[in-house]
């Protein structure tokens, strides 16, 4: 059962809801001159980016913050309530204290943190610079959070310690240091079960800060606002307004420079949480990052722990930290922070570039909302089912898509202010610094994200897509390998070479502009290259200071068709997912005309059979000589019964196993979901409702759809019952939303099973249709309409139609999406017989 907390609204809710409108919907906190922020945000009203940041443990945790950035920026900007490591991030609502304000480049709960880097503003006579001593106090109520501004009023005479177990030095890094070893199922209320020392004191606040952060790709704006709302000057106690960094924290040495003159503070640090995991060990990597200010220093320091240092412009150590006061009747202080993955120069290009001397805050406030509303603002939602704010579709569907443009990162820095300038990054694979005419993705979740989220780009972000799959090969180039979880660098986490599966994906869909050939010679390494002592390693989950571990137990799976148990961890899951990934490298051998190792690969993706248990009829993991294993043995985050139905490419093979074929099947899923077997909350059981309408039951999946989104998903901060994981828990909403899902993800076909909405139009980039190409001819921005009159009453498709010719099966193509004018579901009360024949 998920914890429920008092939902904030973010947004004033309306009727009706449209791309263009003009509605002032939001106020900030209150405060003197308070400007409005909150103009023309159209259906950016809808986003709550709460949403996922509430949960007991990290596993019920969508593990999102409160962020803002452009879509796929490099750089996130988001309070932060708690020290982030692996299993936690910087902000969990349930907290009452903001303790600065972060950019961080964690991209996931269970993954680390690199290069960030806090501020903080205080209002008191001593400057306090440690996590647990700098903590303001905050009310939920004073905190409003959109995609393009974060606003909230901080209690400026908050007194005593708070939250040093949320620290990551509290927790020893966290449960699995460096990325390394095994991690536990529950982490609640901070770091290990340690509970806060104190909690915040409601009340009114006599001073008060109020912040308000917007951000671009690569530079963060933060506005502060010293308000005393008692009018209390003069007072006896000298009090100066003051903003502090955190450069590094505990084992970490971090560098920084103040210029007075410049109003500047810059520094870095080489912190990557992660340094355990994978073969790479890219020791020059830093992050920087340069500040400047709005006002003249009236003094300044460094610190060392809790050791400050005044007047002193350079320093260098652990927990290193630095600071401006300010002259005592300042009212008002804007800072602009720019990172930089390149060096100290570059962050101080970013910044001009960016945000150049003269930029108004309400300038940058402006950019990003426009750039939201161009992605968000294409899609027009009528007919939705209005049950209450908690449970808002609207909400929960745009806020997905939100989420879902996020990732992954462009991690590519601008070298001038020209759009289609040369790119600059750092890669962590060579350990040096590069430049290019193209944009280079970071932050790759691909056994979460080839299920549905690459899919949700082909639609929505089309004109990014080649580029991606270009940085994917580009990865190729400098490992030897396509990568698994890269975050900076490959981290071995999770199983499978997913990335064939994403590659695939976009060559199925018309996306061709990259090197076909390289990407054959990339998937074909991994179907038939065993990784580095593959005989020797386990290959377990966060084992550390392993080589690329690709296809850990290839070696057995070419040898007799299975992955062994008694020699590879997680074997069975394994072995599914390299039957799927053959049939991914097949789609990509037959781009390049390689008719026959495709068929060789297509024969082999029929493998899953090898683990078959026919008596027991589930999947099971098998020794070497052929034995079954214990049934509760080689799994990969799920057991027998959700992988018993992993077979993405053929689920009619996957039917024939049962017995009694399609009607055993039907019988299994019956028992799987009503057995309560089915964990939405994590990724193998994204696709498992939709083969009902494979094997001929589309009624039976509409219900199970229907059911698993009001189960998983709502509109407050505890929205999403498993972890966000880059966009592919709220994809599989988002189609699922629109009434079809990329079931087979490497392939082109949608299963269709309920939509929820009247009417959905969406206007879809020109390069939707044209493998991410823009400028061909004929091929302008096309109005898609689809609807499902009655669909928030009437869950079961009772017909569809694609410009008026009948769909008689539950399957859509890709072409048949793109290129249409309107696909209309004609919905029933009642389950009905449509779609009976399934797959054929």
């Amino acid at each position: 059962m998920r914890s429920t907390i008092q939902y904030l609204v973010v947004g004033i809710q309306s009727c009706g809801i449209l791309a263009s409108s003009t509605q002032t919907t939001k106020t900030g906190p209150k405060g003197d001159g308070e400007p409005d922020y909150h103009a023309n945000v159209g259906v950016l009203q809808y986003v709550n980016p709460k949403i996922g940041t509430n949960g007991i443990s990290p596993n019920d945790n969508g593990g999102m913050i409160p962020s803002v950035s452009l879509p796929f920026g490099m750089t996130r900007w988001t309070p932060q309530t708690r020290e982030n490591f692996i299993s936690q991030v910087p902000y969990h609502d349930a907290d009452t204290f903001i303790h600065g304000f972060q950019a961080t480049h964690q991209p996931a709960i269970w993954m680390g943190e690199l290069g960030q880097v806090v501020l903080t503003p205080g209002w008191t006579r001593d400057v306090k610079l440690l996590f647990e001593q700098r903590g303001l106090a905050f009310r939920k109520e004073d905190e409003i959070s959109t995609p393009y501004v974060y606003e909230v009023l901080l209690d400026a005479d908050t007194e005593g310690e708070h939250n040093w177990d949320l620290t990551e030095d509290a927790a020893g890094e966290g449960p699995v240091p460096g990325g390394a070893g095994s991690a536990p199922s529950d982490v609640q209320d901070g770091a290990n079960g340690r509970i806060r020392k104190r909690d915040a004191v409601a009340g009114n606040h006599t001073r008060q800060i109020k912040v308000a952060m917007s951000a671009s790709a690569h530079t963060g704006y933060l506005r502060f606002d010293f308000e005393d709302v008692a009018r209390r000057y003069p007072t006896n106690e000298q009090t100066q307004p003051y903003v502090s960094i955190q450069v590094s924290r505990q084992n970490w040495t971090g560098q920084i420079q103040i210029d007075p003159h410049r109003r500047e503070m810059f520094g870095s640090n080489p912190q990557r949480q992660d340094y355990r995991l994978g073969p790479d060990r890219p020791s020059s990597f830093r992050g920087y990052f340069v500040s400047r200010f709005s006002e003249p220093f009236e003094s300044y320091g460094t610190s060392l722990g809790d050791n400050i240092s005044e007047e002193i412009d350079n320093a260098s150590g652990e927990l290193l930290g630095a600071y401006a006061k300010f002259k005592e009747n300042t009212r008002r202080v804007e800072v602009r922070t720019a990172i930089s993955f390149v060096s100290i120069e570059q962050a101080r290009k970013n910044l001009d570039i960016e945000s150049p001397d003269g930029t108004f805050f309400e300038d940058t406030v402006e950019n990003v909302k426009s750039a939201w509303l161009e992605k968000l603002g294409r899609i027009t939602i009528e007919g939705v089912n209005l049950t209450d704010n908690e449970h808002d579709p609207r909400m929960i569907w745009y806020t997905g898509l939100f989420h879902a443009l996020q990732y992954p990162n462009d991690f590519s820095e601008p070298t001038s202010s020209d759009p289609i300038c040369a790119r600059t990054f750092y890669s962590g694979y060579t350990d040096s610094v590069h430049k290019s005419n193209d944009s280079y993705y970071q932050s790759w979740s691909i056994w979460d994200t080839y299920r549905a989220e690459h899919s949700l780009l082909t639609f929505f972000a089309p004109e990014r897509v080649n580029s991606m799959m270009r940085s994917l090969l580009q990865i190729f180039d400098w490992s030897g390998r396509l990568p698994m979880w890269a975050n900076m660098v490959e981290t071995n986490i999770m199983i499978a070479t997913n990335a064939d599966a994403v590659l695939a994906n976009a060559i199925s869909r018309g996306f061709r502009s990259f090197d076909l050939h390289k990407a054959w010679t990339a998937v074909r390494k991994d179907a038939y290259e065993p990784p580095e002592n593959d005989t020797q390693l386990l290959y377990y989950d966060r084992e550390p200071d392993t080589p690329y571990e690709a296809r850990a137990g290839l070696t057995s799976f070419m040898d007799h068709g299975w992955v062994d148990n008694d020699g590879w961890s997680e074997s069975a899951s394994r072995t599914l997912d390299y039957a799927f990934n053959d049939a991914a490298c097949a789609i990509v051998a037959r781009a390049v005309g390689e008719e026959d190792e495709a068929a060789a690969l297509e024969k082999r993706a029929k493998n899953y059979a090898t683990v078959w248990d026919n008596e027991t009829q589930f999947m099971r993991a098998r020794n070497a000589n052929g034995s079954w294993a214990n049934d509760t043995w080689g799994w990969t985050e799920g057991d027998k019964w959700v992988y018993t139905f992993d077979v993405l490419h053929d689920v009619d093979g996957l039917a024939a196993l049962f017995a009694g074929g399609r009607t055993g099947m039907k019988a299994k899923l019956d028992e799987h979901f009503d057995g309560g077997h089915n964990m939405h909350s994590n990724e193998p059981s994204h696709h498992v409702p939709y083969l009902y309408s494979l094997i001929g039951y589309p009624s039976a999946a509409a219900e199970r759809i229907r059911a698993l989104a009001w189960d998983n998903y709502n509109a407050t901060s505890a929205g999403l019952s498993g972890n966000e994981d880059l966009g592919q828990m709220s994809a599989w909403y988002v189609f699922s939303a629109l009434g079809f899902y990329p079931v087979n993800p490497a392939g082109d076909e949608y299963v269709v099973g309920s939509p929820f909405f009247e009417r959905v139009t969406l206007r879809l980039p020109a390069s939707a249709a044209t493998g991410g190409e823009v400028g061909v001819a004929e091929k302008g921005e096309r109005m898609l309409v689809i609807e499902a009159p009655g669909a928030t009453t009437r869950p079961y498709v009772k017909g569809l139609s694609v410009d008026e010719r009948s769909i008689d099966r539950p399957v859509l193509r890709h072409g048949e999406i793109v290129n249409a004018r309107l696909i209309k579901f004609e919905m029933s009360e009642t389950p009905t017989r449509w779609g009976e024949d399934g797959e054929l």
